[in-house]
């Protein structure tokens, strides 16, 4: 990213925690595939603002840090000089992420939202599944094998259509 791309990417997510802040609410679009399969990059994800008290293991939280919003899962719950704070994971990373302080912590995000063709429908919570542990394993061994992925998911919808298309 060039200067005036950082400075216009700040100025971005400086705003979206603002909003978080100033009425409880934001919804954000995610580029990242460390979520993958629960959050795949393009879908809309709606976050409300919570305290770290507020927050259970299992949960996909916003934070923010080194400039950049991150959606991960929260795997424990720590304390760091008394002060409790949130263990979390990218579902598709091997490791853990620092630990999130409140001050860092945005929010829990309450529904994902994903594009299916015809607009956007509201996906189940993040919650993993049984199928999605031995997709999550596969998706952890290989970037490769996670791009491919995400490019299946994103044309299966188109495919069924043009099936049923054919049928008609």
């Amino acid at each position: 990213m060039n200067r005036v791309e950082n400075a216009s990417t700040a100025l971005w997510c400086g705003l979206a925690m603002e909003l978080v802040r100033a009425f409880g609410h934001v919804r954000l679009r995610v580029f990242g595939t460390s979520m993958v399969p629960s959050i795949l990059p393009g879908d809309l994800i709606s976050v409300e603002q919570a305290s770290v008290y507020d927050i259970s293991i299992g949960n996909v939280v916003l934070f923010w840090r080194d400039g950049r919003f991150f959606a991960h899962r929260v795997i424990a719950v720590a304390c760091n000089s008394d002060e409790p704070c949130l263990i979390t994971r990218g579902d598709r990373l091997c490791y853990d992420d620092a630990p999130v302080s409140s001050a860092e912590l945005l929010g829990r995000v309450i529904s994902i939202e994903r594009a299916d063709g015809r607009g956007y429908r509201t996906v189940q919570r993040a919650q993993i599944c049984g199928w999605q542990q031995v997709i999550i394993r596969a998706l952890k061994m290989s970037d490769l094998v996670t791009k491919w992925y995400v490019r299946l998911i994103m044309l299966w919808p188109s495919l069924f259509s043009r099936r049923a298309a054919c049928r008609a």
